[in-house]
């Protein structure tokens, strides 16, 4: 019965750490708990508690890391390396306000970079920089 305590602790504990160990323990633990249940001795549960924690980190732990935390290997195309230097159409009125661009299909916020100049609706501008969620444009 505290198999299964164990296991239950460990996988609550690991929603607080989100690495994977303590859920492998937990699985071990549950092993344990179900060989328990047929009547094994203690110290046989305490090897399959051993045995499947460590295979559990050893094989299913990398996996569910790569699984969940996987880097695409496209990921430097995306974000702000693409949306710095790229071609903005402004679509509402840009100035030190505020005003709204759209670049590669998506509208973003603007501001122009240099703060005296004002753009039109259909002007054509380029993304100087990012700031947080807001385009700094040029018109060249």
């Amino acid at each position: 019965m505290w198999w299964l305590l164990l296991a239950a602790v460990a996988v609550i504990a690991e929603l607080f750490t989100g690495t994977f160990v303590l859920l492998m323990l937990g699985a071990g633990a549950l092993v344990a708990s179900l060989v328990g249940l047929g009547g094994a001795p203690g110290w046989i549960q305490g090897i399959v508690f051993i045995g499947v924690s460590v295979l559990s980190l050893a094989v299913v732990r990398p996996w569910m890391k790569h699984r969940w935390f996987r880097q695409d290997a496209d990921a430097a195309s995306m974000g702000l390396a693409v949306t710095e230097g790229a071609d903005a159409l402004v679509v509402e009125r840009v100035d030190a306000d505020n005003g709204l661009v759209k670049i590669g299909g998506e509208l973003w916020r603007a501001r122009p970079y240099d703060a005296t100049k004002t753009y039109v609706p259909g002007d054509r501008v380029r993304v100087v920089k990012v700031d947080g969620a807001t385009a700094l444009v040029w018109r060249d």
